[in-house]
């Protein structure tokens, strides 16, 4: 199976588990990689033939932007539903961070990864 990879996607997004978190949108960045047959595309050269890596970023950006999660581990898997959608999909694997966790820990980020 070939790969499609997108990494460093950022949108700002309300999701946590504490109520500040539920106050203001935070800054979210996800990467996803997509197990996909490039075999066609690679002959045909037609955009139509593959998966638009363009329109998946722009789904990403919607559902951290317009739905709400207390749990990372939701978020991520909303984003891997909306890839797997896509018949031509044969896995989805989804990383989240979240750039600025509540702790008290100096972190650079916490993330989950889903795979599905």
């Amino acid at each position: 199976m070939d790969t499609i990879a997108i990494t460093g996607i950022r949108a700002m997004g309300v999701h946590g588990a504490l109520e500040e978190e539920q106050q203001r949108p935070q800054p979210f960045e996800i990467d996803v990689e997509l197990e996909v047959d490039l075999r066609n595309p690679g002959e045909t050269d037609r955009l139509e033939d593959t998966v638009d890596y363009a329109a998946v970023a722009e789904a990403a950006v919607r559902v951290v932007e317009s739905e709400r999660h207390h749990l990372l581990e939701r978020l991520a898997t909303r984003i891997a539903e909306m890839c797997t959608s896509d018949d031509r999909v044969a896995t989805a694997t989804i990383t989240v961070r979240k750039l600025h966790p509540p702790v008290r820990a100096l972190l650079e980020h916490v993330s989950v990864t889903v795979r599905r």
